[in-house]
């Protein structure tokens, strides 16, 4: 970054650190202490569509990686595509997997990387639950290496409950790097196991 950029306001962006995600079990249990949400089991990585013969292979290579795993029931990801035309790979565990289901969104976001796909990756999740039936995600966002969190109300309606995310904000400020800046906080309307 040279002295122009400096002048001119222009900032580097952040380098995506992907190690961010095996932040997420040390933070489920200080949610689940201070809020009473567990995982449930569903994580997936979201990125603009791709077409074609790479990131078919792409796909096909993280699912022989994932398929490797032997305690794994059912399919190691899904591939799904939301209403706003985002893709999503998915992974499901058993809701006491959490480590290894990081350990999928780490395998997937990597391979997407390393066969050049790093421009597309948006973000991923892990899918949270309370005993009152309120859904949450902690999301990671790629491109800025940065957590924040999402709930959205129950219903029909594209609507979130933004005490909540402040809430969950405050009480995980000290397991994993939060997104400060509130307008990046963007909703993950459709996304899996929400």
């Amino acid at each position: 970054m040279g002295l122009l950029d400096i002048l001119l306001g222009r900032t580097k962006p952040v380098a995506p650190d992907l190690d961010q995600l095996f932040a997420l079990p040390s933070a489920a249990i200080t949610l689940q202490a201070a809020a009473g949400f567990t995982p449930t089991g569903v994580g997936a990585v979201c990125f603009a569509t791709v077409e074609g013969a790479a990131f078919e292979q792409t796909h096909r290579e993280v699912q022989a990686l994932l398929d490797a795993d032997a305690d794994r029931a059912g399919p190691p990801v899904e591939l799904t595509q939301d209403g706003y035309g985002y893709s999503w790979l998915v992974s499901r565990r058993a809701a006491d997997q959490l480590p290894q289901l990081v350990n999928d969104l780490h395998a997937v976001n990597s391979s997407m990387e390393v066969n050049g796909f790093g421009p597309q990756l948006l973000c991923s999740l892990a899918a949270f639950e309370d005993e009152r039936g309120r859904r949450l995600a902690l999301v990671y966002l790629y491109k800025r290496g940065t957590f924040y969190p999402f709930a959205p109300l129950p219903g029909a309606a594209e609507r979130r409950d933004s005490a909540l995310e402040l809430q969950v904000k405050a009480q995980l400020v000290n397991d994993f790097r939060t997104e400060q800046d509130l307008s990046r906080w963007f909703p993950v309307w459709g996304a899996p196991g929400l």
